[in-house]
């Protein structure tokens, strides 16, 4: 079974490893990660070429 990017926070969270847990590239692919993670629905996959390029692409143009 494979775990999920949310179960393995959840369970950092529950076991006392980690007090928060940060979705830096998850946040800016998936603009809506919360109501992603609420409804278990797919995550977009991000675009670290267009990181920090100065432009939009890869931080507005993510599909919700």
């Amino acid at each position: 079974m494979k775990v999920s990017i949310r179960q393995s926070a959840e369970k950092a969270l529950a076991d006392g490893i980690a007090d928060a847990v940060a979705f830096g590239k998850l946040y800016i692919a998936n603009p809506d990660l919360v109501r992603r993670f609420k409804e278990h629905a797919p995550l977009n996959a991000w675009d670290s070429a267009t990181f920090y390029s100065g432009g939009a692409q890869g931080y507005i143009d993510y599909p919700a």
